[in-house]
């Protein structure tokens, strides 16, 4: 019986072969990882086969989603505003290709941000051996013309028991029409009692697709139990998304 070992790696960033490791029969790096177009326009992608095999690569689009944790995933997609040429490439060891990635704005598109997946998937050229497969996806972002709306909202709040620290999620829905980081420089959150500020609380940074939700996560480990009040703070720096905040009760 013939057995098939399949690799999916659905990435926002190139694979590549860990340092000093052997060199991999199947391995795929395309640049950039992240292609961003404005409006109708066209942009290259290269795609380099860095594996000791030589391979087919099938080509084709598909839509894009992230999970309530900021984890990427295939989405069924319902309609495409991409052309991808050509649809396949073979590609010696070593050997580099380049795709053309265009993008086509209906005439009413809603403005702001629209993602979807180049989806790169290698075969072997023979029937031989055992196949080894790779697929790659790289997010290209199309910014349709018009008013670019930011904003975050903060819906509630939830804490759970972590050994002894406190794990509380901050569910935010992205009500604008691009896609957000938050996390990191750009989520200050304050836990606090009658005024007080008990802790200055930082996310890890993680992306919100415009109409979207997103499940943020921060750890306290300090000593205060009992009723307390979370507030998220509006970050200051510049880039950020301008976040409504509003006080969330907790229980720790």
């Amino acid at each position: 019986m013939r057995l098939a070992a399949v690799v999916i790696a659905v990435s926002l960033l190139a694979a590549s072969a860990l340092a000093g490791a052997a060199r991999p029969r199947v391995a795929l790096i395309a640049s950039p990882a992240h292609v961003s177009l404005a409006g109708s326009a066209k942009a290259p992608l290269a795609v380099t086969n860095s594996g000791a095999d030589p391979v087919v690569v099938d080509v084709a689009r598909a839509g894009f989603a992230l999970d309530l944790r900021g984890r990427p995933r295939v989405a069924v997609r319902r309609a495409t505003w991409l052309a991808v040429s050509p649809r396949q490439l073979t590609l010696a060891p070593g050997a580099k290709a380049t795709l053309t990635v265009a993008s086509r704005v209906p005439s009413r598109a809603e403005p702001g941000d629209h993602s979807e997946l180049v989806l790169l998937t290698t075969r072997s050229p023979t029937a031989r051996g055992l196949p080894v497969r790779v697929r790659l996806g790289v997010v290209v972002v199309v910014r349709a013309p018009g008013k670019v709306v930011r904003r975050i909202d903060v819906l509630r709040i939830r804490a759970r028991h972590a050994g002894r620290a406190r794990v509380l999620g901050l569910l935010l829905a992205n009500r604008g029409n691009v896609t957000e980081t938050v996390g990191g420089s750009c989520a200050l959150v304050w836990l606090h009692r009658r005024g007080r500020i008990l802790a200055r609380l930082r996310a890890p940074e993680r992306r919100i697709l415009p109409h979207t939700f997103g499940l943020v996560e921060l750890v306290y480990r300090g000593r205060a139990r009992g009723p307390l009040v979370v507030r998220a703070v509006p970050p200051s720096r510049p880039g950020c998304p301008r976040i409504r905040s509003r006080d969330l009760a907790v229980r720790l």
